[in-house]
């Protein structure tokens, strides 16, 4: 790889790589190539290696090259003090001109997303959300949570019986998943204690909105033997203040040359707020006025102007809203006085996470899938409780909401290595 080249004094060398730029004089070449890993310049000496200079001579960026020749320190390199004099090179691949460039709107380069993601930024974009997930593994293994990967083909239309994907299956129907939301309960009933998830997801949305695809990356997790959803709200947002404080370490630097952003680690613990509170505060101090019927549910406006009420009322980014009514909340979701007993987590204005401590009483739950008509529609998932199942709860994080957010790109077309969306199947 490139980046162990770098750390090398000098000495011969050989390695693949991608030209990213040529300048070619009259008796010298200067080349850019790099790899996932890096870049270095290449030094090509045209009258001592005609045959070298011929070859780059009719390279463009984007072609692949194997190249040796002899590693030196030169300081007057602006990439990194160092460069290599090529005596050889052999073409592993010839490109044709690059048909998008940066300032391509975001639509056209999807259709030419391979070519997109070659850029530094998008790079550094998918390290970036591969080090958050890693480190929300590590933080949940620490903690003895067992990873699972639950099917994405199930035989009835899972949580709410809208929203889904029908898949023709041999001779009979399938659905794609909503979410692993019944196999982690499942895993639950299994005595497995604690199990999570990082996998696709499925939503048959015709939404356009910046926030929305119909198939994206799910972190889910859930746990047993809680008391609350307090438990819930806690393992949350230490996990995340864990796992950004990865982020900050290793990526501070990049993430502000590339996207002009501050990283702020989350202080604990992340404010809370109940729903009616939330109202009243938006009404008070920024003249929002929530639609009466729509109250014991959280607008898309109220979820935008969170932004500002969590930075002014607790100078924070993040914010827990409690206390949803039961019309828009799942069945699963245990009840306590009518009110459901989980949360969902605005970050930024945008909604990454909905949250709560499930009903494990097998007649309880019964009765509230039959409450929302969708009794028949999970015959099979109430059989996991008739046997005897812990007090449990747990979340589940898009992990490109959170990217988005990280980064604050203008979309999920952006924060996602290729986007699904009503209009988009391919690439």
């Amino acid at each position: 790889m490139i980046s162990q080249i770098t750390k090398l004094q000098k000495g011969q060398v050989k390695f693949h790589g991608i030209i990213e730029t040529i300048r070619d004089k009259k008796s010298m070449q200067f080349v850019i190539l790099k790899d996932f890993s890096g870049k270095i310049q290449l030094f090509i000496d045209k009258i001592k290696f005609p045959e070298v200079g011929e070859v780059f001579s009719k390279l463009i960026p984007g072609a692949t090259v194997i190249v040796e020749g002899e590693l030196i320190e030169n300081d007057s390199v602006k990439l990194g003090g160092k460069e290599v004099q090529v005596n050889k090179v052999e073409v592993t691949s010839y490109a044709e001109p690059n048909p998008i460039d940066e300032k391509t709107i975001i639509d056209t380069r999807l259709d030419y997303r391979w070519l997109d993601l070659r850029t530094d930024k998008n790079q550094i974009m998918l390290k970036i959300q591969t080090l958050f997930i890693n480190a929300c593994r590590e933080f949940l293994i620490e903690r003895e949570f067992i990873e699972i990967h639950s099917p994405k083909l199930i035989g009835v239309a899972s949580e709410s019986g809208s929203e889904v994907f029908e898949v023709k299956y041999f001779n009979s129907k399938a659905y794609l998943a909503q979410s692993p939301q019944f196999y982690k309960q499942m895993a639950i009933a299994s005595g497995l204690g604690r199990i999570f998830e990082c996998g696709p997801v499925f939503r048959a949305e015709k939404s356009h909105s910046r926030k929305h695809a119909t198939e994206f990356t799910g972190f889910d997790l859930e746990f047993s033997n809680i008391d609350t959803y307090e438990d819930v709200m806690i393992m949350e947002e230490e996990m995340i203040n864990f796992a950004l404080n990865k982020v900050k370490a290793k990526y501070e630097k990049e993430i502000k040359e590339y996207f002009d952003v501050d990283i702020i680690v989350p202080s604990l613990p992340f404010p809370r707020m109940k729903l009616k509170d939330v109202y009243e505060e938006l009404n008070k101090r920024y003249n929002y006025q929530c639609p009466e019927e729509e109250q014991d549910d959280l607008t898309t406006e109220a979820e935008k102007l969170l932004a500002k009420l969590a930075k002014d009322k607790y100078n924070h980014e993040f914010i827990f809203v409690t206390d949803f009514g039961k019309r828009k909340r799942a069945f699963y979701h245990l009840r306590k006085n009518g009110v459901p007993q989980g949360y969902d987590l605005i970050w930024k204005g945008v909604e990454i996470t909905t949250g709560a401590q499930r009903e494990h009483r097998y007649e309880i739950l019964k009765e509230q899938a039959k409450e929302k008509g969708l009794e028949k529609d999970v015959e099979f998932y109430l059989e996991f409780f008739k046997y005897g199942c812990p007090p449990h709860g747990g979340f589940g994080i898009g992990v490109d909401r959170i990217i988005m957010n990280l980064l604050e790109l203008p979309s999920l077309k952006e924060a996602m290595f290729l986007f699904r969306g009503p209009e988009r199947l391919t690439p």
